[in-house]
C-alpha cells in the first residue's frame, strides 16, 4: 500500500522559523484542520505538543475530540457548540449568538473584507451587547485576511479595521479576550507580530505561498508520498500502457505498476502532460483509480516531497495537494 512520511526535524525547523517571527512559541495556534492539511491530525497534533505547542486550531468537535488531550486551548471553525473547558467555538453570525447555548466558549469573528464568514463590522456592537446579554463565555476575537499572500495593498485596510475591532471590543468592558487575525502568510509578510496568537496552517507544513519580492522564509516540506511496487513487465517497443493505451513504449523497457491512484486523493491529471516523480520518473499513460504505471523495478518510488512543485504541474496550490490524500494511507513519523 502506498505511505506517507512526516519528517519531524523539518517540522520542528518550520516551527522555529515561525517562533523567531512571534517572538514565543506559546503564541503559536497549530492549525489541524482537515487532517492537519493531509498530513495526519493525530501524528501532527503528538508532535506539536512534543515541541511545546499549547493551541490548536481544528474544523469541527469531532477533529477536537481527537486532540485536545494533548493542548490547553482548541479552537473549533465550525460545526455543533458543546460546552467543553479546552475548546471554544468560532461564532460567525448575530443568529449564532442568539443560539449559542451559555455555558459554551466563543471566539467571535469579525468580517473585516473578506466577506466570507463573520459578523459584519457594522453588527459588531450589536453583537457584543448580544454576547453580554445572553452571559456568553468571550474567550477571543479573530478575523481573517484576504489577500495576504497577494502582491497588493489590500492586507493593509483590512489590519486597520481589525484595529478598530479591538477598541471596541475593549470599549465594551471585555477583558482576558486574545486577539488574532495572523494566519502564515501574513506572519511571514509583516516586519512585526504584536498580537496574541497566530494561526499557523500551511508554514508549519513547509510552504510560503508569498510572492518572491517578500523574501523568502526557508521552509521544508514534512511530507512525503510513496507507492509501493505491485508488479513488474517487459514490454516491447510499440506496445501500450493502460486504459486507452497513452503510453506506448519507444523501445524495449521494464514498467512497473505502482499502488496509488485518483483513489488516495493523487491528481489524475493529462497524460499527454505526465507528472514527473520526485525520483525524475514520469508517470505512464493515464492514472487509473489504484494505479499508476513508471520505467522502474525499484520495489518504493517517492512521489512527491514538495507539494509546492507537484502543485505548479497540476495548475493548483501545495494546500489542495497534502488536504485531497487519502486518511487510509499509513503514516509514519521519520
Amino acid at each position: 500500500m502506498a505511505f506517507i512520511t512526516l519528517n519531524k526535524q523539518h517540522f520542528y525547523h518550520n516551527l522555529n522559523q515561525i517562533a523567531l517571527k512571534t517572538g514565543s512559541v506559546e503564541k503559536i495556534a497549530v492549525v489541524l484542520k482537515d487532517n492537519a492539511y493531509g498530513h495526519g491530525i493525530q501524528e501532527m497534533a503528538a508532535l506539536s505538543r512534543t515541541y511545546g505547542i499549547k493551541h490548536a486550531v481544528v474544523k469541527n468537535y469531532e477533529e477536537a475530540q481527537k486532540i485536545k488531550a494533548l493542548f490547553d486551548t482548541v479552537l473549533v471553525l465550525g460545526g455543533e457548540w458543546k460546552a467543553d473547558d479546552k475548546c471554544s467555538f468560532a461564532l460567525n453570525s448575530i443568529d449564532q449568538a442568539a443560539r449559542v447555548p451559555q455555558e459554551v466558549r466563543v471566539e467571535l469573528k469579525v468580517d473585516t473584507g473578506m466577506h466570507r464568514n463573520g459578523i459584519a463590522f457594522d453588527e459588531l456592537d450589536e453583537a457584543l451587547k448580544l454576547i453580554k446579554q445572553r452571559r456568553l463565555r468571550l474567550a477571543g476575537v479573530m478575523t481573517h485576511y484576504r489577500s495576504a499572500d497577494v502582491l497588493s495593498s489590500e492586507l493593509f485596510w483590512q489590519q486597520k479595521r481589525f484595529e478598530s475591532v479591538k477598541e471596541k471590543v475593549k470599549e465594551a468592558g471585555f477583558s482576558d479576550v486574545r486577539f488574532h487575525s495572523h494566519n502564515s502568510a501574513t506572519l511571514f509578510r509583516n516586519g512585526s507580530f504584536d498580537e496574541d496568537l497566530v494561526r499557523a496552517g500551511i508554514g508549519i507544513y513547509g510552504y510560503n505561498e508569498l510572492p518572491d519580492i517578500y523574501g523568502k522564509i526557508e521552509l521544508k516540506p514534512v511530507l512525503s508520498l510513496y507507492a509501493n511496487k505491485v508488479a513488474s513487465r517487459t514490454l516491447e517497443a510499440g506496445e501500450r500502457v493502460g486504459y486507452g493505451g497513452d503510453f506506448e513504449a519507444p523501445q524495449k523497457m521494464t514498467v512497473s505498476t505502482y499502488d496509488l491512484g485518483y483513489g488516495d486523493g493523487w491528481c489524475r491529471g493529462d497524460s499527454a502532460d505526465p507528472y514527473v516523480t520526485s525520483e525524475d520518473l514520469p508517470i505512464l499513460g493515464r492514472i487509473s483509480m489504484d494505479f499508476i504505471s513508471l520505467a522502474s523495478d525499484k520495489e518504493k518510488v517517492c512521489i512527491m516531497d514538495d507539494a509546492q512543485k507537484a502543485a505548479r504541474h497540476f495548475g493548483t496550490i501545495s494546500y489542495e495537494m497534502t488536504t485531497a490524500l487519502s486518511a487510509s494511507i499509513p503514516r509514519m513519523i521519520v
